[in-house]
């Protein structure tokens, strides 16, 4: 991914063709072994980073005159601070491995923005190491250095949503996982849209159903009715959609039960979003022995005097806690009386508020969002908008 930039983007072809070393990390655009000037004098090497603003494969304009700085505080000749760019002070976490001790606010004088980022690397580049140019007339940024190696992206284009706003290295902390999400109905579906807009490894889809016309309006973007003229299976429909972005769905069209839950093997989460049932039971317990960690949903909606009320719930189970899940928090018996998520009536904006609470308590457990009550079991009744956590470790 990262040559393909540099070779249809003038800009950063430019960068590398007048010999800066230039890399291309997540979303984030560096430029190492630029010559500068500490405190004491010496001249030393560090790097320029800043992050990347796209559409699809090409850039824009840099949506920001920041830059941050890998280095010592960069100085003059005579080793006094370039103060004139002093903007933050770090260590500062980019993601990726990346770490910047300092940023630097300097904007161009005639408009105020850069044209591109051969014009923003090139004028920082130019006010760190002119001072080190002064003292070593052999520094220079300009090292005709190979890239090396590239990191090979999760995504089919570059991911600049994060490192844009700084939370690169909190995303970087979802990428080991290797994710299940088991039926793809109203609440899977959403769950999956939300969770293919992560850096996981990999993201394993369970369902054995068709996408027909109903589940069309139950689910994320819109079916075409060509679309819905073919029938497909929904992990294969899902699948088409979501591996335009993620390059790592694996598709299974089956439903999970006792002869094929090895296909669960060597995953690291899993979200369950399936009817009750033996085959539930199955699953939870082949995810037990597996030490893996699971977000159980349901939904139990019901028509009283002309309008919708109920309950969606969400239910987490980790190593540390499993108790829960066989005493009354999670129904493995459908239908009945009793069993207040036996209904059927599920509408889009519940399926959704059901998939982005089970999704944010995942980057919880994982500790992308500050967990301070580390429940394990949440309800949300919509009559009075209640929304109650149970089950603490």
């Amino acid at each position: 991914m990262s040559r393909k930039l540099f070779s249809l983007n003038p800009d950063l072809k430019k960068l590398r063709e007048e010999g800066f070393f230039m890399q291309i990390v997540g979303g984030l655009l560096l430029m190492r072994e630029v010559p500068y000037v500490n405190a004491q004098r010496q001249v030393k090497t560090g790097t320029l980073i800043t992050s990347l603003t796209m559409a699809g494969d090409e850039t824009r304009p840099p949506d920001t005159h920041v830059m941050h700085w890998d280095g010592e505080y960069p100085c003059n000749p005579d080793g006094t601070p370039i103060k004139e760019i002093s903007n933050q002070t770090g260590p500062i976490a980019m993601g990726h491995g990346v770490t910047a001790q300092f940023a630097f606010s300097s904007k161009p004088v005639e408009t105020g923005k850069y044209d591109d980022y051969h014009h923003k690397m090139t004028t920082y580049a130019s006010i760190l190491s002119g001072p080190a140019a002064v003292l070593d007339p052999k520094a220079n940024p300009r090292t005709f250095r190979p890239p090396g190696d590239e990191e090979e992206s999760i995504f089919n284009y570059t991911e600049t949503a994060s490192d844009r706003v700084g939370i690169g290295a909190l995303t970087e902390l979802l990428s080991k996982d290797k994710v299940a999400i088991i039926g793809l109905g109203g609440t899977g579906s959403y769950i999956l849209d939300l969770v293919a807009k992560t850096p996981v490894r990999e993201i394993r889809i369970f369902d054995a159903d068709e996408f027909l016309q109903h589940n069309a309006f139950r689910a994320p973007g819109a079916a075409s009715i060509e679309e819905l003229r073919e029938a497909p299976k929904k992990v294969d429909y899902y699948q088409g959609i979501y591996s335009k972005m993620h390059c790592n769905i694996v598709a299974h069209a089956v439903a999970l039960k006792a002869d094929n839950l090895n296909l669960l093997d060597g995953v690291t989460f899993a979200f369950i979003s399936m009817d009750a049932g033996e085959e539930k039971l199955a699953v939870v317990k082949k995810l037990e022995a597996l030490g893996v960690g699971f977000i159980d949903v349901g939904m139990g909606l019901e028509l009283v005097d002309g309008s919708l009320g109920g309950i969606l719930r969400v239910t987490a189970s980790t190593p540390e806690m499993r108790d829960h899940v066989h005493h009354g928090c999670v129904s493995f018996v459908g239908g009945g009386e009793k069993d207040v998520y036996s209904s059927n009536i599920q509408v889009a904006d519940l399926n959704a508020l059901n998939a982005i609470l089970a999704v944010i308590k995942w980057k919880k457990i994982r500790g992308f969002y500050r967990d301070l009550e580390k429940e394990h079991h949440t309800t949300y009744t919509t009559d009075g908008g209640m929304l109650l956590n149970s089950e603490r470790p």
